[in-house]
């Protein structure tokens, strides 16, 4: 318990530091000045600070984690994946992963194609050739809305609207996301400082302007953290009665407070009640939402490195968080998840999904932590190399339907 306090107090501090410049990640650097990718931030999403090329994978530096080629128990040499297992009869409706760049950088508001650059659309084709039907795709709250209760940056607006469009014509289901950790330019939602009266305001105008569009998804932000529960609550109430007000009947994606991890759901980190309690507040008009938590393998579930604890990890993090589901009457969603290329790491992610796939009477899917066109050899990317795809296709590929 203390290993994992100091580890979230470093992560916070981190990332509260970050934040003051309006940027996403942790960096032993300024990635204001610095061209090191990419760095860790969160439960396990990781990002680039910028300065990145566009559309297409960024050389890589000597900061970039090399990926793991053994087990946790130091065995050498590259690691075979986990045996194929059949494909499930019935996928979960949402199948995919999170498509990241138009939050990476620290700058505000940054230049396209240098701070950050959004999914392309021949990653949304490749995935979708795949089987993949759903893309989680990130954005900076403070480059989308510049002023609080102020009208969306134009162009950075038609940069993600241009992907959106795109994905959602071909019949994918896009869930758009304000990668801001339930904070805007540093401050927590639900504070003095952005009252929760400025995050509805926020999810109006997403609301109008994607409201008509049954294949977006609205996720309210990305992985809350040291804010209290019932604070974070109060505001995705706020945000959800905006979002219903519009007329808007999408499916919104709410993900629990502390990290939103899936292992912590029942645990109290100091900042209110349990997620388990807390999140029973959630109160949607439209009576569509999705319960959102993230869950990585590694010690810390921190996804900071390749290893993972064992090859059931996964499914051991993820049962409380059913469980609770269930006894609730409630249906959830798996936003980040991932893996090493090592043999733990492939027969977690294996049995991770098909203890998914044998309770799909409350989950409904999940996206793999990741892809987009600025990752360069980040060892979670799916993107191919090459025309070759990454390790850990395989191990989603019978579960893609």
């Amino acid at each position: 318990m203390k290993n994992e306090i100091i580890s979230r107090a470093k992560r916070a501090f981190a990332l509260l530091s970050l934040l003051t410049i309006a940027a996403c990640g942790s960096a032993p650097t300024d990635p204001a000045t610095s061209d090191t990718v990419p760095t860790e931030t969160t439960q396990g999403a990781q990002l680039p600070s910028g300065n990145a090329a566009t559309g297409g994978d960024a050389s890589p530096t000597a900061a970039d984690p090399a990926p793991t080629t053994g087990d946790p128990s130091g065995a050498s040499g590259t690691q075979p994946a986990a045996p194929s297992m059949p494909a499930p009869a019935t996928p979960m409706p949402y199948r995919g992963i999170n498509l990241a760049g138009g939050e990476f950088g620290s700058a505000i508001p940054g230049v396209l194609g240098r701070d950050y650059a959004f999914p392309t659309t021949s990653e949304v084709d490749y995935y979708m050739s795949k089987g993949m039907n759903t893309f989680r795709m990130g954005f900076k709250w403070e480059r989308m809305q510049p002023a609080a209760n102020g009208a969306f940056d134009a162009a950075y607006e038609s940069g993600l609207a241009a992907i959106v469009a795109y994905a959602t014509g071909k019949g994918a289901k896009v869930i758009v996301q304000p990668h801001n950790f339930a904070r805007y330019y540093g401050n927590t939602v639900g504070s003095a400082q952005v009252p929760n009266a400025v995050f509805a305001d926020f999810w109006t105008r997403m609301a109008k302007k994607y409201g008509s569009n049954a294949n977006v998804m609205f996720n309210l932000v990305n992985e809350p953290h040291d804010i209290s529960t019932t604070q974070w609550v109060g505001a995705a109430n706020a945000a959800i009665a905006a979002i219903r007000a519009t007329g808007a009947k999408n499916v919104i994606v709410v993900p629990g407070a502390s990290w939103t991890g899936a292992h912590s759901w029942a645990s109290n980190d100091g900042f209110g009640s349990s997620n388990a309690v807390a999140m029973l507040g959630i109160v949607d008009p439209g009576k569509n939402f999705l319960v959102e938590v993230h869950q990585y393998l590694d010690a810390d579930s921190s996804g900071g490195g390749g290893n993972c604890v064992s090859t059931t990890i996964g499914k051991e993090r993820l049962t409380g968080w059913v469980k609770w589901l269930r006894d609730n009457k409630m249906r959830g969603m798996l936003g980040e998840f991932a893996g090493g290329n090592n043999a733990t790491c492939n027969a977690a992610v294996t049995d991770m999904l098909t203890y998914m796939m044998a309770n799909t009477d409350v989950i409904d899917g999940w996206t793999w932590w990741a892809g987009g066109p600025m990752w360069g050899s980040y060892l979670f990317t799916l993107d191919p190399v090459g025309g070759k795809d990454q390790p850990q296709m395989a191990l989603l590929s019978p579960f893609l339907g």
